[in-house]
């Protein structure tokens, strides 16, 4: 009996110990877990160094802020329509935000009107959309970037000389303002003539054939101004083909490799960047925060910049070149 009593305190530790373990076990197995937020990101193209910046800087965000996203983005960007398909099957998976980057200024505005009414906050980022429905936008001042380039074009060019235009689509928004900042810009000089404007519809081929047939129809063309990355690569590559970098002054829109590349070679004299990166992480940082029923601002402007052979290599302006590089 003594040996008993003796043991009795050790026997009620333990049980009291299995006891509260089991009630702790029990605790933990009926908290839940909180599932992560889910964002949709629909761009106007996956292909081209551009979008592919905007995608990482997108990513980088959504790991910080512990988001998913999937992306979509028509096999064209001139592709509304299939655009307007992709943000309705955003909109179906029922998202907590989605984060567009829209091929025409009106004719995605009824499917943000449409998210907007089911609560899903949209963030526009690169190009604005025609709605008060939208809770921000994110880019660049797509006029201030048209008068940079006009700038440049003044200083490499001069005052007095024949010049086109290679845009990418009528209509656009993003290539209406960027022109109206480069004419307003080049109308100061009354000696310079714009003598063509061209739209490539964003293919590469096609501002190439369309370059080489104004240079043919006006042979003694001074400048040229392209006004995106592909209408870009395009018309170098006719230059360089023609072998007229010596004489025909171009400056290009975005900052690819190859754009570089051929800044270096001299058969781009100077382009004007924006901020992919910051553009994609702004807007994932954005959505996050309309999502938790946060404040954000109406516009966030994220600059653009003249870079030529004189301040490419300049660190602040190689951040901005290479912002994925450390």
């Amino acid at each position: 009996m003594d040996k008993t009593m003796k043991w009795s305190p050790l026997i009620f530790a333990v049980l009291a110990a299995i006891l509260s373990l089991s009630s702790c076990m029990k605790e933990s197995e009926t908290i839940p877990t909180q599932k992560k937020k889910h964002l949709e990101v629909v761009l106007r193209s996956q292909e081209g160094d551009y979008w592919k910046t905007v995608k990482m800087g997108a990513e980088v965000a959504a790991k910080e802020f512990d988001v998913t996203l999937d992306f979509r983005a028509p096999g064209d960007e001139a592709d509304v329509k299939g655009q307007i398909a992709l943000m309705e099957q955003s909109i179906g998976s029922g998202p907590d935000g989605i984060v567009l980057a829209a091929n025409d200024y009106k004719e995605l505005s009824p499917v943000v009107d449409s998210a907007a009414e089911r609560g899903i906050p949209v963030v526009t980022i690169d190009s604005e959309v025609s709605t008060r429905k939208a809770k921000s936008f994110i880019g660049a001042n797509n006029y201030e970037a048209g008068q940079l380039a006009g700038r440049q074009l003044v200083k490499l060019a001069g005052t007095k000389g024949n010049i086109a235009i290679v845009s990418f689509k009528q209509g656009e928004r993003n290539a209406e303002l960027r022109e109206q900042g480069l004419l307003q810009e080049i109308s100061k000089y009354p000696g310079i003539q714009v003598i063509a404007k061209v739209y490539t519809l964003t293919d590469r081929g096609t501002a190439d054939q369309l370059t080489q047939g104004i240079i043919e129809k006006y042979p003694h063309l001074d400048g040229i101004v392209a006004l995106n990355e592909m209408s870009s690569v395009g018309v170098a590559d006719a230059i360089q083909r023609l072998n007229l970098q010596d004489r025909v002054k171009l400056i290009t829109f975005d900052s690819t490799s190859e754009e570089l590349e051929l800044l270096q070679e001299g058969v781009i004299q100077a382009t004007i960047i924006q901020n992919p990166f910051s553009i994609g992480y702004l807007g994932v940082k954005n959505a996050v925060e309309a999502s938790n029923g946060k404040k954000i601002p109406d516009r966030v402007d994220t600059g653009t910049k003249a870079i030529d052979l004189s301040n490419m290599f300049w660190s602040d302006n190689q951040k901005l070149l290479f912002p994925f590089i450390k």
